[in-house]
């Protein structure tokens, strides 16, 4: 691979905008990229039927099967794992392989290992352990899933069009919020929680499916080899990935703000359904509305997030993104017993952190993809998903083991002021000088 400083190779080629236009010529808004569009519509369905998964299988724990606060938290710990265990090799492997193929396997794969909750609960075996496991296998698939989606999105557009993309794709996780919680918690409160994962089973399916249309040619990557000829080992090209972002002081900044910030909220979100359910006895539609109306705060940093980069600058957006995200945290500690007033705190929790994870991500996301070569881009997201979600599980676990010994308010409040500290990393860092992305993969990169 060529340095980071180094000549014009380590910036993909020159090609026309996959739209269709070519250079200097007025680009299509990427409402009319059909590509574009059969992943964007793949995310709208998959992340809906997320919304139920995510309500119901908590529930399922810590109310059908009445589990302790330490087999609730352990839950997240699992599901999370993976990205400990898979997300370095997931990325040497990646940078080796067609991605759309990837991504069309984790769906299926995810879909049929959650179809077995239902099935199980019908027959009555239906065990923490079975969670467990399923949290497991989907945890694991995600992990592929979620790098070569991060990785395949530069193969499809241009380096111009990342935010635009970013922005757009983040549009169905609002809606899938605003909408989502308030169904998922109809659908449970109908068909009962294990009943309701079919739902989410079938939008993987579905999601599996329109992204086997699309048509744009992917050309396998080449297999990298040494100055003597021979092909790198995987050992070789995880430990280029980890030298490539923990040597750009940018790169890894964002790491270890992301990374602390997701430590914080793990350790604070870890017991929500006994907190949330067995200790302020709120009803799971009222959950539901309450996370269906903060997802609005998504919905809106959806649809500004763009703009805010323009207007303030990419490096103070990741900064006071990041910074507002704090107090966020701080506002689920407080809740009260008081049904109408936990709600409402409840609302404006949900709501500032949607608003502030998806401006943050849009920018820092969009950057990263943008300053590194494609041939890097696998490890890349590797490297960084397996700092910044392996930080996860650790926060559960903590979470998890705090709340045996401490009370519920107190664990929450632990993990709130923990994530607080997130934004000192980009505060103090170059990342907070950064006025606009990169127009070259070697522009934003360095070694000190």
């Amino acid at each position: 691979m060529a340095e980071l400083d180094g000549p014009d190779e380590a910036a993909p080629p020159t090609e026309p905008a996959a739209g269709g236009a070519a250079a200097g010529a007025v680009r299509r808004t990427l409402w009319r990229h059909a590509d574009y569009m059969k992943i964007w519509t793949a995310a709208t369905v998959s992340l809906m039927g997320s919304q139920v998964s995510q309500l119901a299988i908590p529930i399922i724990a810590a109310v059908v099967l009445y589990s302790s606060p330490l087999e609730v938290a352990l839950l997240g710990a699992v599901e999370m794992a993976p990205f400990i265990l898979f997300a370095l090799p997931a990325g040497a492997w990646l940078d080796r392989v067609r991605r759309r193929p990837v991504l069309i396997a984790g769906d299926v794969g995810r879909g049929l290992a959650l179809l077995t909750i239902p099935i199980a609960f019908a027959a009555g075996v239906l065990t923490i352990w079975q969670l467990y496991a399923v949290g497991f296998i989907t945890g694991s698939l995600t992990v592929l899933f979620d790098v070569a989606d991060q990785s395949y999105l530069p193969a499809l557009l241009d380096r111009e069009e990342l935010v635009e993309g970013n922005a757009k794709l983040s549009l169905p996780q609002s809606s899938a919020q605003v909408v989502g919680p308030a169904l998922a918690g109809g659908l449970i409160g109908a068909v009962g929680a294990p009943f309701a994962i079919v739902f989410d089973a079938a939008s993987f399916f579905a999601s599996g499916g329109l992204i086997s249309l699309i048509r744009k040619p992917e050309p396998r990557p080449e297999r990298r080899v040494t100055e003597t000829g021979a092909h790198t080992s995987a050992r070789e090209d995880i430990a280029e990935g980890l030298r490539y972002v923990l040597g750009n002081r940018y790169l890894r900044t964002i790491a270890g703000s992301t990374a602390t910030s997701n430590l914080g909220t793990s350790i604070a979100f870890s017991i929500f359904a006994i907190f949330a359910y067995r200790e302020l006895g709120l009803s799971y539609q009222l959950v539901g509305t309450v996370f269906g109306l903060g997802g609005l705060g998504v919905l809106i940093g959806a649809l500004v997030s763009e703009r805010l980069s323009r207007r303030l600058g990419v490096g103070p957006a990741i900064v006071w993104s990041m910074f507002l995200s704090g107090p966020a945290t701080f506002m689920y500690a407080l809740m009260p017993s008081e049904v109408p007033i936990a709600a409402a705190l409840l609302l404006g929790s949900v709501f500032l952190t949607g608003f502030t994870a998806v401006v943050y991500n849009v920018n820092q996301v969009s950057f990263r993809q943008a300053i590194t070569p494609l041939d890097m881009q696998g490890r890349m997201n590797a490297t960084m998903r397996f700092i910044v979600w392996g930080t996860m599980p650790l926060g559960s676990l903590i979470g998890g083991v705090l709340a045996s010994f401490l009370p519920l308010r107190t664990t929450i409040a632990v993990g709130a002021t923990v994530a607080s500290a997130a934004f000192l990393w980009v505060l103090f860092s170059p990342v907070r000088s950064l006025r606009e992305i990169p127009t070259q993969a070697r522009d934003a990169h360095s070694n000190t």
